[in-house]
C-alpha cells in the first residue's frame, strides 16, 4: 500500500534560547533534512505581533528555505488573505514561482491572524474577510496566463499558476474550496472540533475546476514522537504551556519542557488545551505509528500535514526521522545514513 504523503507546517518557533534568525535558520535546516527524509512539502503560516513567531514576513522566509533546498514543496500555510491586496500576493508568489519553479504552493486564510490593533497597524479591518471568496478568485486570476484586452497584469506571476489552497478550520473553508475545486486544508492541530464534518461538506460539494479533478484534503495533526513515550510527553509540555497561555493572553516565547506540567496550569485551562490539542498523536514510534493511521482511518486524509512543536531543535529533528520512518515515507538511503 502507497503510504500517506506527509509535510509539515513549520512555525518557525522562537525560544527563549534563540532569536528570530535562529529560528528561521532552524526552519530551513528541518526543511533539508525533510526532503532527503521524503517529506513532501513544507508549509510556514503568517502570524503577526506574536512574539515566539517569526514567521510574518512569509514569502522571505518561504523563499529563504525554497532557496536552501532542491525538490520538496514550500509554501504558505497560510497566508491570511484579508490582510493584503491580492495584487500584491500574486507578485509575491509568482516571483517566487519564477525562482523555484514547480516547488511553490500558495494557502490562503480567511482570519486575520492576529489581534484588533495589529489589524490596525496592517491599515486593515475586521470586515476585510467577507470579501475572502472575490479575493481568491481575484488572485487566481492574475497567477493565471493574460487574457487580450486585460488592463492590469501581475508580473512577473501571470501564467505562473502557483496552485492555491484553502485553509479553514469551519464548514465556510470546506464549502468554499469545494465551490472553487481547490485543494483543502483542515487546522485540526488547533481546532479539530469540526474536522469530520467539514470534511464531509468538501468531498460531498466538490466541482472539478482546472486546477483538481477531484477532492484532496490535507488534514493537519500534532505529533510529538520520541524513543519513548514518557520522553515524547515530556517534550509535548512545552506546546501545552503554550497553548495555556493563549488562554492567559500572555503569548511569548517557547519554553522548555517541565517535568509536571500539572504544576503550570489550573484545571479549566488543562480542559481548554486538551480541547484544542485533541487531534494529537504523543509517544513513541509504535503509537505514533498507530495513532497516524487511526486518524489517516477515521478522515481518509489524502496527506497529512504535521506540526512537531518541540523546543529543542535537535529533539524536533528526531521526532520528524522517527515520524518519517513509521509513516513509511523514509526513503531506503536515508535509512541507511541513519
Amino acid at each position: 500500500m502507497t503510504p500517506t504523503p506527509l509535510s509539515i507546517l513549520e512555525l518557525v518557533r522562537i525560544t527563549e534560547q534563540t532569536d528570530a534568525r535562529q529560528a528561521i535558520h532552524n526552519a530551513r535546516d528541518l526543511a533539508t533534512h525533510a526532503e532527503r527524509w521524503g517529506y513532501h512539502r513544507v508549509w510556514v503560516a503568517e502570524h503577526h505581533n506574536i512574539p515566539g513567531i517569526g514567521s510574518s514576513a512569509t514569502s522571505l522566509v518561504i523563499g529563504f528555505i525554497a532557496e536552501g533546498t532542491r525538490t520538496i514543496r514550500v509554501g504558505a500555510g497560510g497566508i491570511m488573505l484579508p490582510n493584503h491586496a491580492p495584487y500584491i500576493i500574486a507578485e509575491q508568489f509568482g516571483t517566487l514561482e519564477r525562482l523555484y519553479p514547480g516547488r511553490i504552493d500558495l494557502g490562503l486564510g480567511r482570519a486575520p491572524g492576529t489581534d484588533q490593533r495589529t489589524l490596525r497597524a496592517l491599515r486593515r479591518t475586521a470586515q476585510a474577510a467577507e470579501s475572502f471568496p472575490q479575493d481568491v478568485v481575484e488572485l487566481q486570476a492574475f497567477l493565471a496566463a493574460t487574457v487580450p484586452g486585460q488592463g492590469i497584469e501581475a508580473v512577473p506571476a501571470a501564467g505562473t499558476d502557483v496552485p492555491l489552497w484553502i485553509l479553514g478550520s469551519s464548514r465556510f473553508g470546506a464549502m468554499l474550496a469545494a465551490e472553487l475545486g481547490l485543494p483543502y486544508a483542515f487546522a485540526s492541530h488547533f481546532a479539530p472540533q469540526l474536522l469530520d464534518e467539514a470534511l464531509d461538506i468538501y468531498r460531498s460539494r466538490f466541482q472539478p475546476s482546472a486546477q483538481l479533478d477531484r477532492p484532496y484534503a490535507m488534514v493537519g495533526v500534532n505529533v510529538i514522537a520520541a524513543d519513548t513515550d514518557d520522553q515524547a510527553r515530556y517534550l509535548a509540555t512545552s506546546q501545552q504551556m503554550s497553548f495555556a497561555d493563549i488562554f492567559r493572553g500572555a503569548r511569548g516565547l517557547s519554553r522548555p519542557p517541565v517535568d509536571d506540567i500539572e504544576n503550570y496550569w489550573s484545571p479549566m485551562e488543562k480542559q481548554q488545551v486538551a480541547a484544542m490539542l485533541s487531534c494529537s498523536v504523543v509517544g513513541s514510534p509504535d503509537t505514533v505509528h498507530e495513532g497516524l493511521q487511526a486518524l489517516v482511518a477515521r478522515t481518509g486524509a489524502d496527506e497529512l500535514i504535521i506540526v512537531s512543536d518541540i523546543y529543542d531543535h535537535g529533539a524536533r529533528l528526531r521526532s520528524h526521522q522517527i515520524i518519517a520512518e513509521v509513516g513509511g515515507i523514509l526513503p531506503a538511503d536515508a535509512k541507511a545514513a541513519g
